[in-house]
Order: structure tokens, then C-alpha cells, then sequence
């Protein structure tokens, strides 16, 4: 019996791998679509592209850039677009990332969206000033053991507009294994003061696509493309007391933020929660005491969740859930600006809820 279900299972298996060939194939020769349009906004743009690939790729190839933190990979839900017409019906990767409302207005995520026949979409207008940049790589500098800081000095156009707070999409090219170019979002960690550079911190990701190709293949005097800016990540115009929450490369953006309210003078109350797991995955220590020392208001507080004995570590311990959770007594006047990982950003909404902080006072990038 045991060798009957063994057979079986083998049997299931060849039969799924000959299904998944007969789709490849297909694809490949019936999936043939020819030449197809696409219209964007009523007209504004209208071109034609070679079907079978997808709305995010024809549209990033006509310099229409779309924001993508994923890369394309269906994991983000930030390639929102409208597809009038030609987009089909609704994929199952497509359905966790569009609300009901949504499906109503059409909206739809370009990077599942095939270009199979003649497509119109509709794009917000604030996508047409995106541009592409050729960029050199002009340092690279280890922050810690795993996250390099990557300064990019920008050749053409020489000069960005960006918001401190606001990311770019970093282009990988072809390399080893990885035979097309991806995009993968980061925040940006330099002021907006400073228009002709962009500052990365990239965090390694043991099997990521771009963090392995910055780690272990980029040198400086590399070109580099990128494309942006993105993003309503950035501080708003208010009067609010103002929490930052940020782990790991999620320092980026905060430090973009706190490096322009140090030129603002902005004396606005303000605390930076910094989780790490022990000491050497802390940095930047004396740039944020510095700050401190510049910017009215401002307290930074590093914590970390598993100190190890040699760290000698006399700072704020536990996750820094539960640090903002001891040190903040009430928060329904403030604002919170959070950068890290989905989990750490899902778990620090809600012991901001519990302080009183509303649900739309609370702004982050997801990814």
C-alpha cells in the first residue's frame, strides 16, 4: 500500500510538471499577441508595444514609471493603475491587494496585468514628472555587518526634486543567474538640500536580487540607473509632536527627515525609536547624537531586543514595541512616521492605537 501511494504521488508530480511545460509552451507560441496599444489618461500618451509582457514593463519601457517596491513580483500592491479596457479579468495575486471600492474603479496591479490586446489605463498625473537617472556610484561604505551605505552622484539628469522621506526604484542589471533587469525600491537617507546626490542604505537579504548584486558585485565608479522619486512618505506641515519608529535600513528615511529639520531648524517635539538586535547592528550613533545637539526638541532613543554580554549595552532594551510603549504615556496629538519591516510596522500601529495616536496620523512605506 505504502508503495502504491508512492506511485501515486510521483504520478501527480509528472503530470503537474507536463501541465506547467503545456502552459510555458503555449505561452510561448499560441501566447503570441503581436502588437498591441496602449492609451494612457484619454490620450495623453498612446503607443504600441509587443503583447505578452507585462502593463508595468510595456508602460516602464515608454519612460511612464510606475512605483513597484516588489520589483514586479506581485508582493507590494504599489503598481496601482486603472485598466479601462484590455485588462481582463482579475487574477488571484491581484485580489489581496485590491479593496472592493477599488475593483469598482477598475484598478488593477500593472505588474499582473498582461498586455494581450489594445489596453487604455489611467495613471495619476504626478507619475509623468518621475524621470530616469544615470547615476555613479561614488562611495560605498560598510555601516554595519550587513548594511552598506551606497552615495550615487547623479550624471543625467544631474539633478533630482525629492522629498525628504520619498524612495527611488534602484535598477539591477542582468548578472549571474538574473538574466533581466529589476527594480527595487529604497528610501532615500540624503537631505533633499543636496539635489545632485542620492544616498541608499541596503540592507543585505541572503538570496535578494539587488541587495546581493550591491553587496557582492557593486564597486564604486559603477554606473547605476535609477528612477523616481516616489512616495508621500514625508513629514507633514503641522505642529503635531512627531514619533519615529525605524529598524535597520529603515533608518533611511528618518534620517533624510531629521537632516532637513536640522536645516529648517524645525521646533517641532520630536523622538526616534531605533530598534536592533545588539550592539553591532547599530550606526550612525554619533551622527543622531549630533542631531540631537542641532535640532530643538529632538531625542533619539536606540534600544535593543537580544544585547549580548560583551555589548555592555546600558540603553533601552526589548523590542521597540514595547520601548515606545514604557517611554510614550499618551499620544493623541502626535504624529508617527514608522520605516522597517511589515511585521515591525504592523505591530507598532497598534501599540500607537493604544496611545491614542489616530490611524490617519500614522505614515509609512511598506516595504
Amino acid at each position: 500500500m505504502f508503495t502504491t501511494l508512492l506511485i501515486s504521488i510521483a504520478i501527480i508530480n509528472l503530470i503537474s510538471v507536463f501541465l506547467a511545460l503545456i502552459m510555458v509552451i503555449a505561452d510561448a507560441t499560441i501566447g503570441n499577441y503581436g502588437v498591441c496599444s496602449i492609451t494612457v489618461n484619454a490620450g495623453a500618451r498612446e503607443f504600441e508595444v509587443l503583447g505578452g509582457q507585462t502593463l508595468l514593463r510595456a508602460l516602464n519601457q515608454e519612460g511612464i514609471f510606475i512605483p513597484s517596491a516588489c520589483g514586479g513580483r506581485g508582493s507590494c500592491g504599489l503598481c496601482k493603475v486603472k485598466v479601462l479596457e484590455g485588462g481582463g479579468e482579475y487574477l488571484p495575486t491581484e485580489l489581496p491587494f485590491i479593496d472592493d471600492e477599488e475593483r469598482k474603479q477598475l484598478v488593477r496591479l500593472s505588474c499582473q496585468v498582461k498586455v494581450k490586446t489594445n489596453v487604455a489605463v489611467e495613471i495619476p498625473e504626478e507619475l509623468f514628472s518621475v524621470k530616469e537617472f544615470t547615476t555613479t556610484v561614488e562611495k560605498i561604505r560598510d555601516l554595519t555587518h550587513d548594511i552598506k551605505e551606497v552615495t550615487l552622484r547623479l550624471e543625467d539628469p544631474n539633478e533630482i526634486s525629492i522629498k525628504a522621506g520619498q524612495y527611488i526604484q534602484f535598477v539591477v542589471p542582468e548578472y549571474g543567474d538574473i538574466d533581466e533587469e529589476v527594480y527595487r525600491a529604497y528610501s532615500v537617507a540624503s537631505p533633499p538640500g543636496d539635489a545632485s546626490h542620492v544616498e541608499l542604505e541596503i540592507r543585505l537579504v541572503p538570496g535578494g536580487i539587488c541587495t546581493s548584486y550591491v553587496h557582492e558585485h557593486l564597486k564604486e565608479g559603477d554606473e547605476v540607473t535609477i528612477n523616481g522619486p516616489y512616495g508621500d512618505f514625508f513629514l507633514r506641515e503641522t505642529d503635531a509632536p512627531i514619533i519615529f519608529i525605524a529598524g535597520g535600513s529603515g533608518m533611511a528615511p528618518i534620517k533624510s527627515i531629521l537632516l532637513d529639520m536640522q536645516k529648517q531648524q524645525n521646533p517641532r517635539k520630536a523622538m526616534y525609536f531605533f530598534g536592533a538586535r545588539s550592539k553591532r547592528d547599530l550606526f550612525l550613533l554619533d551622527e543622531m547624537k549630533a542631531l540631537e545637539e542641532s535640532i530643538p526638541n529632538f531625542t533619539f532613543v536606540p534600544a535593543l531586543s537580544e544585547p549580548l554580554a560583551e555589548d555592555n549595552w546600558g540603553g533601552e532594551v526589548g523590542l521597540i514595541t514595547e520601548v515606545v510603549g514604557r517611554m510614550v504615556e499618551e499620544a493623541s496629538s502626535s504624529e508617527a512616521y514608522l520605516c522597517g519591516s511589515p511585521g515591525m510596522i504592523d505591530a507598532c500601529i497598534e501599540v500607537l492605537g493604544k496611545l491614542g495616536v489616530a490611524e490617519d496620523r500614522i505614515f509609512y512605506d511598506k516595504f
